[in-house]
């Protein structure tokens, strides 16, 4: 899910960060190698999981069907990750295909808005969605095997 470019980049920025505390800084105390050690560990890793966090929401953003670039200049700019906070907040559901017809619909519905096609198992009473290995509706008590679901989405009995 996290693009390769990404993973690269974070490489490179925990290799970066290696070198500004270990090679650029000075450390003529020989004391403080373990303070130095572990400041250069905990940043790099810090930043190198932000750009991960940037390449794994660029390719969620297409998957989604949302604007990329504004969400990225979103992502990038606000500090502290508080554009990632907000985009997880504020990002759209996944869509799949109608098996039926083929429209584009949100995959927690239970039949399709175009051609009625039953997508996930409900009760034939109260018409609220069930788990398909139910006996009965959680809501109403209805028998589910009365109901003449499709055999895809049948109750599963011994």
């Amino acid at each position: 899910m996290i693009p390769t470019w990404s993973v690269v980049l974070a490489i490179l920025v925990f290799g970066a960060v290696q070198y500004l505390f270990h090679g650029v800084l000075p450390h003529h105390k020989h004391e403080l190698l373990p303070m130095r050690l572990l400041m250069g560990y905990s940043w790099g890793t810090a930043f190198a999981s932000y750009v991960l966090l940037v390449g794994y929401v660029s390719r969620d953003v297409r998957r989604r069907r949302m604007p990329a670039g504004l969400w990225m200049l979103i992502v990038v700019v606000l500090p502290g990750g508080i554009g990632a906070v907000v985009y997880f907040l504020l990002r759209q559901p996944m869509l799949m295909p109608c098996p039926h017809c083929s429209t584009e619909i949100i995959s927690s519905i239970h039949f399709c808005p175009q051609c009625q096609f039953q997508l996930a198992p409900v009760c034939g009473r109260c018409f609220r969605g069930v788990q398909i290995t139910d006996v009965y509706c959680t809501q109403c008590g209805h028998d589910l095997a009365e109901d003449h679901a499709p055999a895809r989405l049948r109750v599963y009995s011994d």
